[in-house]
């Protein structure tokens, strides 16, 4: 049995579909959609965080109490009809977990684990749950005043109250808490009758301004978001406490496979997945890893896989043509004015990360360090500056999330190249006098024995073991995908979370490696096009690739509305923000025209801050946000606009039909466990969260697809998007085998050109599925092309389930086979079948 499928007894989806669950989309809703999810050939539901989140939450994400299914979304009664209705279709459910940060609540008893430690500190039952040394005397810092704690007592905006909040025993009760505005603190016991500025002082935290937490923080943080505090899930009994819960549902078999959040912000990655893989006896995992251009997955996890952002970006970039970067490049200057390259971006971007919003990360770091040194004698002329510029530069240069290295183990061999390259580059821009202190700094975050002797494996030795890598996925998530990526606009939709935007196109060739060697390593693994995290959906990034093969034409229409428009825009607008929008209007720009003016500017406005160069979240920009958010509603109804985006769709369209499909169809198909992102089903134009969480018409979908199995032709694209994806779904349902079983194969086919790709998906009794897809604009010869399809099992002949002919083994014209479609997806059925509508036992026809 492959290592990394699931254990005996243990379900492996063949399909999920992402349910984004919420006050819109409660469990009773999503079970109204199973007939139609049934339908289109869904094998499981795969549910957004299901546990009690903050007051208000609309993704689930900042989880308050782990004892409680979401009241919001139907409680746990509702969680369990839900697992009923789909386990009586044979679907499955998956759920989304959340191991690495609980919520910050307002107000903060919302988090009874918090409200606890808040209370009690070092002698709350909860003292082991958070991140954070509570035995360091000030407390766990709460950043949320809007000044200074001295202006806010002499402006007595912090006031002492009384008010009924749940109590230890889960009774109400009312008890005295310090009020600021609409957040609620507990207070200590035995200090209520102090002077407020003493019993301030007295807590077991410390109520600070909201900017502090930016220069000072003891506690780690999801990212550099405060609200979202991180906690202890190595610790064994965080873990069963935090999982009980879930994996009591999972025993009662309401629960049957997890998909983890962001595994790289916990101390032990690995060692959480074998703790959840032993708990469960295998279930299969899905771990939101982002696995850079270059990098594997650690074969030592225990999990099926990732979520599937190296295969979206890869399959993307297939559709790339790569004679548009030059073009694009030069109108990248001209509208940005600038020479830069992407690595001088990321540089740039992370090292302000570092010095900013991380700056209290990096700086625990250094004093961590700055300790070591200090109480050992061979290291004490390390001086605490010296430290801080290597461990800056370090950051800055490591190339990926993060490293693995567990505290008492020898560094494995890839975790000790990745620092040794990232310490290399750090060596080039620091000061010769730095380089031996960088060298202590290597060996001290790669655990091996630096200084005297013996010292190797002491607690603070091995708690930065632990702490450096957590703040390099950080720093990573930040500065790169968070800031860099909206800043790099030379093919905005290259730039995709765990992407390579320097990569212009990628070939059939490379396809298939990664393909061959998913099959060999990750069989389980999950694909992805779209996910709630996503910087576009999968149709806006075709969209916007489609400049790429009409790079000409689209630098033209960019001069052409430029200098139309040039008395609308505002003089102070920045070149990255104006490249971005032109590109955004593309990628949303469809035949039913523009999408709603309040939709782009909101996601303009969010697109901006986080470049983080002329307006921040933290410091905005308020009249240059205003003079953008005017010019783009402008551009939405300005005749020049207007005729200008409607010529282009009518120019991109047959490369847009294409990009679209194939994308589809090759997402569904290639090595693993495919998902669909709730509404991709169909085509769309949804930009980054929380665009992309708005709320589907399940019931509208269901009846279009109603109707497509009736016979009724697509209509448009979406149609077809929508018969190639319930074909492709309901032909892993038939056939599990060779998607995701053990003896599941990929054979790539011989094609006479570079513009269309093709492969066989194999069971232990032979080829049963051949997938066709084209790439790229239309070229002489492609029609004429030939594809060389395998020799189906006896008896049996290649039936498509988009054209309804047959095809024989052999070498057959793409145009022949095709038809009038880019894309082809051909089952072995029994010869005496050939001909009939029942192209599958599930009913799959176009």
């Amino acid at each position: 049995m492959h290592s990394h499928l699931p254990g005996p007894g243990r379900r492996t989806p063949v399909s999920t579909y992402r349910l984004q669950l919420g006050p819109d989309l409660t469990f009773a809703e999503a079970e109204k959609a199973l007939p139609y999810l049934d339908t289109l050939g869904i094998t499981d539901l795969y549910l957004s965080p299901v546990l009690q989140a903050a007051p208000g939450s609309t993704h689930g994400y900042d989880v308050v109490d782990h004892t409680r299914i979401s009241d919001t979304i139907g409680g746990r009664e509702g969680l369990e009809r839900l697992a009923a209705a789909a386990h009586a279709r044979g679907m499955g459910v998956v759920v989304d977990v959340v191991p690495n940060h609980m919520a910050v609540p307002t107000p903060a008893w919302h988090n009874r684990a918090l409200w606890s430690v808040l209370k009690y500190g070092p002698e709350s039952p909860y003292a082991k749950w958070f991140d954070v040394d509570l035995a360091e005397g000030e407390g766990l810092l709460m950043p949320v005043l809007g000044a200074r704690i001295g202006t806010v007592l002499a402006a007595d905006e912090l006031v002492l109250d009384h008010t009924v909040v749940p109590g230890d025993g889960g009774v109400d009760e009312e008890q005295p808490v310090l009020r600021y505005f609409d957040h609620l603190f507990p207070v200590r016991p035995e200090t209520e009758h102090l002077p407020l500025a003493e019993l301030v002082g007295r807590q077991h935290y410390r109520l600070a301004y909201w900017r502090v937490a930016d220069e000072e923080l003891n506690y780690r943080r999801f990212f550099d978001v405060g609200t979202l505090a991180g906690i202890r899930v190595e610790d064994p009994g965080v873990f069963d406490a935090t999982h009980a819960l879930l994996l009591e549902l999972f025993e009662a078999g309401v629960i049957d496979g997890f998909r983890i959040d962001h595994p790289d912000g916990l101390a032990d990655p690995r060692g959480y997945l074998r703790r959840l893989s032993e708990a469960t006896g295998g279930a299969w995992i899905a771990a939101e890893k982002i696995l850079e251009e270059d990098e594997e997955l650690p074969d030592d996890w225990p999990v099926a896989g990732t979520t599937g952002y190296d295969t979206a970006w890869r399959l993307h970039a297939l559709q790339v043509d790569p004679d548009g970067a030059a073009p694009l490049a030069g109108l990248l200057h001209e509208v940005t004015g600038e020479h830069t390259t992407l690595d001088d971006l990321i540089e740039e971007a992370k090292r302000q990360i570092v010095e900013t919003s991380l700056y209290a990360e990096t700086h625990l770091l250094t004093t961590m360090l700055a300790d070591i040194c200090r109480e050992d004698v061979r290291l004490r002329d390390h001086t605490f500056r010296s430290l801080q510029d290597c461990v800056t530069e370090l950051i800055v240069a490591f190339g990926r999330y993060r490293a693995y290295v567990v505290p008492g183990e020898a560094a494995p061999p890839m975790a000790g190249r990745v620092v040794r390259e990232a310490a290399d580059i750090a060596r080039s821009r620091l000061d010769p006098d730095r380089h031996d202190t960088l060298d202590v700094v290597v060996d001290l975050v790669l655990g091996r024995e630096v200084g005297s002797a013996g010292r190797q494996n002491e607690e603070r030795r091995a708690e930065l073991v632990v702490r450096f890598p957590q703040v390099c996925g950080a720093v990573m998530a930040k500065g790169v995908e968070d800031t860099a990526y909206y800043r790099w606009t030379h093919l905005v939709s290259l730039c995709e979370v765990g992407g390579a935007p320097d990569r212009f196109g990628v070939g059939p060739d490379e396809l298939h490696a990664l393909a061959r060697r998913t099959s060999e390593s990750w069989p389980a693994t999950m694909t992805a096009g779209s996910t709630h995290d996503t910087k576009r959906g999968e149709d806006v990034r075709s969209r916007i690739g489609a400049i790429a093969a009409h790079a000409n034409a689209w630098t033209a229409l960019v001069r052409r509305l430029r200098e139309a428009t040039a008395d609308l825009r505002p003089a102070d607008l920045d070149g990255r923000t104006e490249n971005l929008l032109w590109q955004t209007l593309a990628g949303t720009w469809t035949p039913a025209g523009p999408i709603e003016a309040d939709r782009l500017t909101a996601y303009l406005v969010k697109a901006s801050r986080e470049q983080k160069a002329w307006t921040t979240w933290t410091a905005p920009d308020e009249a240059r946000e205003e003079g953008l958010v005017r010019y783009a509603t402008d551009l939405l109804t300005h005749p020049d606009v207007v005729d200008g985006f409607t010529g282009w769709v009518e120019r991109v369209t047959p490369t847009v039909r294409r990009s679209v499909l194939a994308t589809k169809l090759l997402q569904l198909t290639v090595p693993g466990v495919a998902d669909v992102y709730q509404g991709t089903e169909v085509t769309g134009t949804s930009l980054v969260d929380p665009d992309n969480r708005r709320p589907v018409d399940l019931e509208a979908l269901a009846s279009t697809l109603a109707a497509l199995d009736t016979g009724r032709t697509p209509s448009d694209l979406a149609e077809e998007k929508l018969a190639v994806t319930a074909a492709a779904l309901r032909v892993r349902r038939a056939h599990p085998d060779a998607f995701v079983g053990e003896d599941a194969g990929y054979e790539p086919l011989p094609v006479t050109t570079g513009r269309a790709v093709a492969f066989a998906r194999r069971d232990a009794s032979g080829p049963r599925v051949v997938v066709v897809a084209t790439r790229l604009g239309d070229a002489p010869g492609q029609v004429e092309a030939t594809v060389v399809l395998p020799e189906p099992n006896p008896g049996e002949a290649w039936r498509s389930l988009l054209t309804d002919s047959t095809a024989d083994a052999g070498a057959v014209h793409l145009g022949d086979l095709l038809g009038a479609w880019p894309v082809d997806l051909l089952v072995a059925e029994p010869v005496d079948s050939a001909g009939s509508a029942d192209v599958t036992a599930d009913g799959a026809t176009a």
